[in-house]
């Protein structure tokens, strides 16, 4: 690749506010629909299956965080790799980077399958099912494993389309899968009355769609930058991918641990219908913050690129944005939690349930999260797409660690208040932490 070509490509451009978030904003708009047709899953489960279910959803939820997070850390540990080579205008190696990392991910998705299904019982039973949810738990996460692969893949490629350059066409495929996914929702829950197993398999159906779009359109794309090509087997880059990712897979693998802490608690402190309530907050959780992943994910090859590219003039201005429109939104997206979380809550339980009082009461406490947790998301993506992993996993470790202990400690003192409380309070400490690491390395990287 040649120095034009290199200032021809849309990574290079010098970006403004309006088109940075132009740019990222396919990926938003996925990202957010992905949470929305998520929220839709649950909804469907609560409403026409049981809060049990829903509850049992959790449960599970740890094993589907270690696949997501093995997946996304192959995806943006491998996307600034790539990145980085077409800006060091490497495309035939980023190509066969490409093809490798995608493999690799197909090999890893089948292994979940085969050896969880081997083990479901004891899994699930592990993850703290009780003899009431143990049949729901199971009923899940058998049909989930079966589309670990698709899983693994419509991450991969969510992430990959961007770094090829057709963010729309990942967005208007990830509309795609939701829209299927919701469809299958009311026919195999309402329609069929297949319970809890039709959720799981409305939700693999949707998992499918990318996975199978995305891998028609990279056999395909011969006139693009990256498509598959032989691939070469190379262990420094699945291992500098892993390295880079790693703080997603951190925190993925935090999340499922601080998943099952939640459910702990509030199973001792409040049985089945605490965990429904932590359920409803968790995935409200989700929907809120999928702004701030989508727009991370859509800028990290922009860095990337700029990095690889050593223009440091267009790296400032694009973290200088980045950092802006964070704190912008976060702002009201705490506003948007704390005054409509008796609507959010109403929608999966009715007024005056056991579980609408739980979960309405942690909508007064639980929202302080929102304004820290953008920019800690935020700066450990910066990190990555840097190709540090090692400060991007310090600083989501970091902060899933100070989520952990506050859920062991702060209830024994403050009951279910005190699990509400515990991830407000790592956010902002984790905020410090990492507000120090970005000044820190300001020298080093030049970004700001």
């Amino acid at each position: 690749m040649t120095d034009t070509s290199i200032e021809g490509n849309g990574l290079a451009k010098d970006f403004t506010l309006r088109s940075l978030l132009r740019f990222a904003a396919p990926t938003i708009f996925m990202m957010i629909f992905f949470g929305l047709y998520t929220i839709v899953d649950m909804i469907f489960v609560a409403r026409y299956v049981n809060t049990n279910a829903l509850s049992a959803i959790n449960i599970v939820t740890p094993v589907v965080n270690l696949i997501v997070g093995l997946a996304t850390m192959l995806a943006t540990g491998g996307s600034a790799i790539i990145a980085r080579k077409m800006g060091n205008g490497n495309d035939r190696e980023a190509r066969k980077n490409f093809t490798l990392i995608t493999a690799s991910c197909t090999v890893i998705g089948v292994l979940f399958t085969v050896t969880g299904l081997i083990s479901l019982n004891p899994l699930v039973r592990a993850l703290g099912a009780s003899d009431d949810l143990l049949p729901y738990c199971n009923d899940y996460l058998g049909v989930l494993l079966v589309f670990a692969p698709s899983n693994m893949l419509q991450i991969l490629f969510s992430v990959l389309f961007v770094t090829a350059g057709k963010p729309r066409l990942g967005m208007l495929i990830g509309i795609t899968a939701g829209l299927t996914n919701a469809f299958f929702d009311y026919l195999l829950i309402v329609v069929l009355d297949m319970g809890i197993q039709g959720a799981a398999l409305a939700t693999g159906i949707g998992y499918s769609v990318p996975a199978i779009a995305g891998t028609i359109f990279f056999i395909c794309n011969r006139r693009g930058t990256i498509f598959f090509s032989s691939p070469k087997f190379d262990l420094q880059v699945l291992g500098e991918s892993a390295f880079n990712g790693s703080s997603e897979m951190v925190g993925q693998l935090s999340t499922a641990i601080t998943t099952f802490l939640f459910n702990t608690a509030m199973m001792v402190l409040a049985g089945e219908d605490g965990v429904a309530a932590i359920t409803i907050m968790i995935y409200s959780q989700f929907l809120l913050t999928t702004f701030f992943i989508g727009f991370s994910m859509g800028v990290a090859p922009v860095i990337s690129f700029n990095y690889g590219s050593g223009n440091h003039l267009h790296l400032k201005s694009v973290t200088k944005i980045s950092l802006s429109i964070t704190l912008v939104v976060s702002i009201a997206v705490f506003v948007l939690a704390f005054l409509f979380g008796d609507m959010i809550v109403k929608i999966f339980s009715p007024e005056g349930s056991p579980v609408y009082r739980i979960a309405r009461a942690g909508f007064f406490i639980f929202p302080f999260a929102f304004l820290f947790t953008g920019l800690n998301i935020f700066m450990s993506a910066l990190f990555t797409a840097l190709s540090n992993g090692t400060l991007s996993a310090i600083l989501s470790f970091s902060r899933s660690l100070l989520i952990a202990l506050g859920i062991i400690g702060l209830p024994g003192f403050l009951g279910v208040n005190g699990v509400w409380l515990s991830v407000p309070l790592a956010e902002l400490i984790s905020l410090c932490l990492a507000v120090w690491v970005l000044l820190r390395n300001r020298i080093r990287y030049c970004y700001v």
